[in-house]
């Protein structure tokens, strides 16, 4: 029943045009591949211009797990999914308890009011709609594989290094919004071209920290690269 569902919802999708181009992850016709080589020709294209460039590595704190079963309700509706595909959803969604063992003391089990189940056949369908509107206002380059983004920008004038800050505090407050949270640790600026300023980033009150090299689906990226 899930993959019918599955195959019924990307249809949909397909149709109106709703999924975003830069959404790579489990989409027809799209893959890691094709994620990396829009990535590649992107920024090959910028710095053989003899831009600079800076590439934001944005990661999830527990990004399945943190997904909203009512915000999720109000983007399927949104998105012109029909009534019986919405409440099955969210009758599959609301099956879902938890209980918690500490130190062989278990809890009472309790409704889980979010989440979509990692490695099931909607999850990653769900997940991505819910994630679909990350691009809202965004007016750099993001490239999405499931919950793996990047944001890349063009930073050779002040007015470049304002705008990916710019678009760094609209993905934090579409996080807020959202009920999500970005593991602020684990997010790494990467500046490329051997005369990037090395501007540094905030992401809401946390400064980012730079890398001196990415590997990024089996492509290592270096800060001096040229």
């Amino acid at each position: 029943m899930e993959q019918v569902l599955k195959e019924s919802i990307l249809k949909h999708l397909e149709e109106r045009k709703v999924s975003r181009n830069s959404q790579h992850g489990f989409t027809k016709g799209r893959s890691c591949l094709t994620n990396l080589i829009a990535f590649y020709d992107e920024i090959t294209g910028s710095v053989d211009m003899g831009k600079m460039v800076d590439v934001i590595y944005l990661d999830f704190s527990k990004a399945f797990d943190m997904v909203s079963h009512s915000i999720l309700a109000s983007k399927i509706k949104k998105y012109g999914l029909d009534e019986w595909t919405r409440r099955w959803i969210e009758s599959w969604l609301d099956c879902w308890d938890q209980q918690v063992i500490i130190n062989g003391f278990i809890s009472s089990w309790q409704l889980v009011s979010s989440g979509v189940p990692q490695g099931s056949v909607l999850g990653s369908v769900l997940f991505n709609i819910f994630i679909n509107d990350l691009d809202d206002g965004i007016n750099c380059t993001l490239r999405k594989f499931a919950d793996v983004t990047k944001l890349v920008g063009e930073i050779d004038t002040l007015e470049g290094r304002d705008r990916v800050q710019s678009n760094l505090d609209k993905l934090e407050d579409w996080a807020k919004r959202n009920l999500m949270r970005f593991n602020k640790d684990k997010c790494r600026v990467l500046h490329l071209e051997r005369k990037n300023p090395m501007h540094l980033y905030r992401l809401g009150t946390d400064w980012l920290s730079s890398s001196s090299a990415e590997k990024d689906w089996g492509l290592q990226w270096m800060k001096s690269w040229i």
